[in-house]
């Protein structure tokens, strides 16, 4: 018996934060993702193996499951924890989920740095939703929280405008036909964010009801814009708008003060990739810079 889910990773293009209290944001499913296969074993327990898109090992562990628990008996650490608490739930939701005599080799396999942000736990968590047979925004929701659109691209092979309304998702599959997407990069900040810590310093924050309202129609009207200069009017309004809401200046004023175009944050600001604008040989500026990891538009969306 083998059995093979495969997830996309995932970039937010608007609404990062705003999206936690019902902003309409923009999210593209990535031709990067995670894929997860799961055999049986003659040994006597489940073994995990996590392989990084280099082919080695960053992740193993042997789990047991009794009385409807799994557990480990390794010494804990963040992301054993963190696995257990996803397996965990995933037989609550579903009790015929890992039953006591199941013996299983369950690998995972990246074919993108981990390091990057694009969705190592989304991906995850959205094929061992795929495995158990279980709701994924459910999930997501009962393991850590979170909007869910990051779990919303992993299911998607189109971008997808989301929001929530009343807790529950509303996906809308787009079509992004810029005429200036070979103008467009993603670059690389060289450091992860948590997600995590980020989501929890801004819900310190009060919460602004007309940003939300911005947000969420620059989110709808950034589809159909057909210039690049209109565009970058678009995601400047953006990144000032979410700097006014967490207190924290915009990339570009902080690193890139004398490009000449527009950048955007993605996702959690201050890591993971950011969106630029500009034509390939501006992009040495970056590389200048020591942010070698540039990916063309074209070459990530999926």
């Amino acid at each position: 018996m083998k059995k093979i889910f495969y997830s996309n990773g995932k970039l937010l293009i608007t609404g990062e934060y705003l999206v936690l209290d019902g902003a309409k944001a923009l999210a593209i499913p990535t031709k990067y993702g995670q894929s997860l296969e799961v055999r049986s074993s003659e040994e006597e327990h489940i073994h995990w193996q996590s392989i990084d898109k280099e082919g080695k090992i960053w992740f193993e562990a042997v789990f047991y499951v009794k009385d409807n628990t799994v557990f480990s008996l390794k010494t804990p650490d963040p992301v054993q924890d963190k696995l257990l608490k996803i397996l965990q739930t995933a037989k609550t939701l579903n009790p015929d989920f890992l039953q006591e005599n199941e013996n299983l080799e369950v690998k995972t396999f990246l074919n993108f740095d981990r390091a990057w942000g694009l969705g190592t736990s989304s991906s995850l968590i959205n094929n061992i939703a795929q495995w158990s047979n279980t709701d994924v925004f459910s999930l997501l929701t009962f393991a850590f929280g979170g909007s869910g659109y990051d779990v919303a691209a992993a299911n998607n092979d189109f971008p997808i405008l989301y929001t929530r309304v009343d807790a529950k998702p509303i996906i809308e599959q787009v079509a992004l036909n810029w005429p200036f997407n070979k103008e467009l990069f993603f670059v690389y900040l060289n450091k992860k964010q948590d997600s995590q810590k980020e989501i929890a310093r801004y819900h310190g924050f009060h919460k602004n009801e007309n940003e939300q309202k911005e947000i969420s129609a620059i989110s709808e009207k950034i589809i159909s814009v057909q210039t690049r200069a209109d565009f970058e009017k678009m995601i400047i309004r953006h990144e000032n708008l979410i700097s006014e809401a967490i207190k924290i200046a915009p990339i570009k004023d902080q690193l890139f003060k004398d490009y000449p175009h527009a950048i955007k944050s993605l996702g959690a600001w201050g890591g993971d990739f950011i969106l630029v604008c500009g034509n390939e040989k501006e992009m040495e500026y970056f590389s200048k810079l020591g942010y070698d990891t540039i990916i063309p538009f074209d070459k990530m969306i999926k």
